[in-house]
């Protein structure tokens, strides 16, 4: 048998094993998401179209929220939509974050249209100001003509009755797909989600609080606050709950270069960025020692590459683009009468059109038409000038006085002297000259010259 010292050793052992387990159990890490793990509440703001620019924003902001030790990420929104490829980047970030992430629609007013839709769907709680609506999320093309339409008109064997084409079903499809999968991730009414794509309705934000298409309706910030209490969300299989109480915010403006990414990554901007740059060195070549155009154009050419890095650029495209500059820069110092200038011409122009490879960022089939018009008669100018140049006799030396204007140094008859150039000649003239009249060198014998009164037209 065991002696007393034994019996309270163990049973005293007994009591701290119970202690440690319980303070273990407590000490555990949480699955919650409380204010006291954290009080900082990001917010980051999205007005305007949804583009290349803006993911840049968001996937900066994220990171900025993460470093700071950010508990939750309020995504402040009003947009009319955006390119397909900027609003997948925007959600793929969403879906990745380790931090909570609430799309609030807002302020009255604003909306959360097409792409926005999309967005809202993707966030862990989707919340909209009594004002605002959301919806029309059926994709379009940009760009340009409507591809939809153009097969429309050429309807194949495989168009249903509905006159919708085989493209516009695959695109719609597409998206109809993708957006039921996000409502299923977050228990969202995905039925009426497929609808919005299909048939592009909308909704009030009242009616998608009914229907569960958000989860919340607020007045303001604060009132956010207060209703995101206690919720509940899924992060990478885990369930967090919000506490909102003491919070602090921390708003990430947008910068100036999130302007200037604004303006630039537009295709179409972009574009013209490079023809500026590209032209402005073709100036400063022929016109060395001008500076401007060369400095303006290196500037815009630089602009224009940190565009592309943001938008899905076809190497081929931006390579036939430099060949056709190529050959308009040659047709300018080795003339060819075109040949160069013509195939420059017809390199530019496909490699505009087939510049980007997202079929919704291609640059507008009348600025690429404007742009080669544009290069046509620039090449047939120096064409032009270069035939002309060649057709007249150049002269040099004393020939080329020939057609200068002198002044007569004094009175004379037949024989005098004027000032040509700065230099003094002799000359011979029919008829009588006055001192400061006017003569035009006929021809040159010697170092004689024949000249004649120049006539003055009053």
């Amino acid at each position: 048998m065991l002696s007393l010292p034994e019996n309270l050793k163990l049973r005293w052992s007994s009591i701290l094993l119970k202690v440690l387990c319980i303070f273990f159990i407590f000490a555990a890490p949480s699955p919650s998401f409380s204010a006291q793990d954290g009080n900082l509440v990001f917010t980051l703001t999205i007005n305007g179209t949804i583009n290349p620019a803006v993911v840049d924003y968001i996937d900066t902001g994220f990171k900025k929220a993460g470093e700071h030790g950010a508990y939750l990420i309020i995504i402040q929104m009003n947009t009319p939509g955006g390119l397909d490829a900027s609003m997948r980047d925007i959600i793929k970030n969403i879906l990745d974050s380790d931090i909570p992430i609430v799309t609030y629609v807002s302020p009255d007013g604003a909306r959360a249209a097409s792409a926005g839709t999309y967005i809202l769907y993707a966030s862990h709680i989707a919340a909209m100001a009594p004002a605002t609506n959301l919806g029309a999320a059926t994709p379009i093309q940009i760009g340009g003509r409507n591809t939809f339409e153009k097969d429309r008109e050429e309807p194949d064997e495989g168009d249903k009755p509905d006159g919708k084409s085989v493209l516009e079903r695959k695109v719609i499809n597409d998206a109809s797909a993708y957006i039921r999968a996000l409502a299923h991730k977050h228990g969202r009414n995905a039925d009426w989600a497929v609808k919005a794509v299909r048939e592009a309705v909308s909704l009030t934000a009242h009616e998608a609080l009914e229907l569960n298409v958000t989860n919340i309706v607020a007045e303001n910030l604060d009132d956010l606050l207060k209703q995101l209490a206690g919720r509940e969300v899924k992060i990478k299989g885990q369930v967090l709950w919000l506490e909102t109480a003491n919070v602090s915010f921390e708003s990430f403006e947008p910068s100036w270069r999130y302007k200037v990414l604004g303006v630039i990554s537009d295709p179409t901007i972009a574009y013209l960025l490079l023809l500026l740059g590209f032209y402005g060195l073709i100036y400063e070549l022929a016109n060395p020692g001008f500076l401007l155009p060369g400095v303006a154009g290196g500037i815009a050419i630089m602009l224009a590459l940190y565009a592309f890095q943001l938008l899905p650029v076809n190497y081929s495209g931006l390579a036939l683009m430099v060949l056709g500059t190529g050959f308009l820069i040659g047709e300018a110092f080795l003339p060819s009468f075109g040949a160069l200038g013509i195939g420059g011409i017809i390199a530019f122009s496909f490699g505009s059109l087939i510049l980007f490879d997202d079929q919704a960022l291609r640059v507008s089939l009348p600025v690429v038409i404007a742009m080669a018009s544009v290069s046509t008669i620039f090449v047939l100018m120096l064409v032009g000038r270069i035939s002309m140049m060649r057709r007249k006799r150049f002269r040099t030396g004393m020939e080329a006085m020939i057609g200068m204007v002198g002044e007569a140094q004094a009175d004379f008859e037949e024989d005098g002297m004027i000032w040509v150039n700065g230099e003094s000649w002799n000359v011979q003239c029919q008829g009588s000259i006055k001192k400061g009249d006017k003569v035009k060198i006929l021809s040159i014998s010697g170092i004689i010259l024949s000249v004649e009164p120049l006539k003055e037209d009053f």
